[in-house]
């Protein structure tokens, strides 16, 4: 620390005009980036300055549904029928019935813990597991918003909680039941549990707030712009994510989902629109010139039989893109990236699908959810530049992968050949809170990650 300020030497840096070399950047107390200087300038003879081969901003990882990580690995099995979204989702039903307070606290500082391992700044939680089971309220109404304040506080990493408004089972109004009953509110009861949410994370350094009306099944049509006053973060929705979804929502409404959302919804760039595998090409044009972000998450879209977002015609339209781990069946930043590109590829039988003459893949990709995850987050540009939050990204470049690279071609690298063992250090509001590939709490918090699922696992 000098004067305050903690200190980071890079041999090599992206910042918004490109790559440099030798970047000193300094942080100040309220986690923000105090200043970016070239390697001559006098915070760069600081001897106690941290020093790495390559910094990048760290993205933010836009759509986690925390508590699903504890049945990773668990839903593989075929039933009777075919397999598909909706019977995963009954399943998941069935394990959501017995979590307790403070397994999902657990089970959230683990997913936290491993998105900032993975490369990750922030965690943006669609969070609606709102109740006791059966859907009693608990004594205090946002305890598990509560629980996902907590564990960031563990974990260190820059949170965006979105409480989740879900009401309704379907487009026909349709009670919620079973396992859905721990997610329902109806709107006087979610705007007491969003205050209680707010003042949860106002504790944390550095947290924010926002709003996530579920999907257009469990929403009622006339309540969004209602939800949109509730606060004013981040608004973020399900969106066009499986075939039974769209025929249910053109069945009630008259129009498929991103139609009637155009029409209906006030969409501009605070809103992050989740999935989106499930367009047409003049919807996906005229989504993307809204300014909105598309919220992607191509593992979990993968493993989950979703479709493919079109990428390709999205940012050809100049659409805003980000990441996330959604099921957290597996949290990887660089797999996700790959995985957005590859299906491009299978699906168009081509190559680099989603670079351009003048950026690699990479390079364009890692851009682009490092831009629309800021935005998506409600935190900044997700720039390295002064009056930025100090999210950042230190790659390994003693990795036999990474030996040797430069510029581009090491995000190149670090989406196709490698993965979560080339994350050397990662800050989160300043706070270093993962070093030499390693979270600084990491047995502690994996732990009760390990307490928390013993007997949810055992019951599954």
């Amino acid at each position: 620390m000098v004067g305050g300020l903690a200190t980071i030497r890079a041999e090599q840096a992206l910042l918004p005009g490109g790559w440099a070399r030798d970047v000193v950047v300094t942080v100040g107390g309220d986690g923000r980036i105090a200043s970016v200087a070239p390697g001559d300038a006098p915070a760069g003879t600081a001897t106690d300055a941290t020093r790495v081969g390559v910094l990048l901003p760290a993205p933010a990882n836009t759509h986690s549904h925390a508590f699903q990580r504890a049945i990773a690995g668990l839903t593989e099995r075929r039933g009777a029928g075919s397999d598909s979204f909706w019977t995963w989702r009954e399943l998941m039903y069935r394990f959501v019935g017995t979590i307790t307070p403070d397994q999902a606290q657990a089970i959230a500082a683990f997913v936290q813990m491993e998105m900032l391992e993975a490369g990750y700044g922030t965690n943006v939680e669609f969070h609606y597991l709102h109740h006791a089971p059966g859907g009693q309220s608990y004594a205090n109404l946002s305890e598990m918003s509560d629980r996902i304040a907590a564990a960031a506080a563990q974990s260190g990493i820059g949170l965006t909680l979105l409480p989740v408004m879900y009401q309704f089972g379907g487009c026909d109004g349709r009670p919620l039941g079973g396992g859905q009953l721990r997610f329902g509110n109806d709107m006087d009861r979610f705007a007491r549990l969003v205050e209680g949410a707010g003042r949860a994370v106002a504790a944390l350094p550095d947290g924010r707030l926002g709003i996530a009306p579920h999907s257009l099944r469990a929403v009622a049509p006339g309540d969004f712009a209602a939800l949109a006053a509730l606060t004013d973060g981040p608004m973020h929705l399900h969106l066009a994510e499986q075939l039974p979804e769209v025929a249910e929502v053109q069945a009630a409404y008259g129009a498929r989902p991103v139609e009637w959302a155009l029409a209906n919804i006030d969409l501009s760039a605070r809103w992050c629109l989740i999935h989106l595998t499930q367009m047409l090409p003049h919807e996906t044009d005229a989504l993307a010139r809204t300014g909105a972000v598309a919220g992607l998450c191509p593992l979990t879209e993968a493993s989950l039989g979703d479709g493919i977002f079109d990428g390709v015609r999205w940012m050809e339209g100049g659409g805003a893109i980000s990441v996330g781990s959604d099921s957290n069946i597996r949290i990887s930043l660089a797999e996700e990236l790959r995985q957005l590109d590859t299906s491009q590829r299978l699906r168009d039988h081509s190559r680099a699908a989603l670079a351009t003459v003048e950026l690699s893949t990479g390079r364009r990709v890692f851009d682009g959810v490092a831009r629309g995850g800021a935005q998506a987050a409600g935190r900044g540009t997700g720039a390295i530049e002064a009056g930025q939050p100090a999210d950042l990204l230190a790659l390994d470049m003693s990795h036999p992968d990474l030996e040797g690279l430069g510029g581009d071609t090491i995000l190149d690298s670090f989406v196709f050949a490698g993965g979560n063992e080339m994350v050397a250090d990662v800050w989160t509001g300043g706070r270093h809170v993962v070093t030499g590939g390693r979270h600084v709490a990491r047995d502690a918090i994996a732990a009760g990650y390990r307490a928390a699922v013993r007997d949810l696992r055992a019951s599954a």
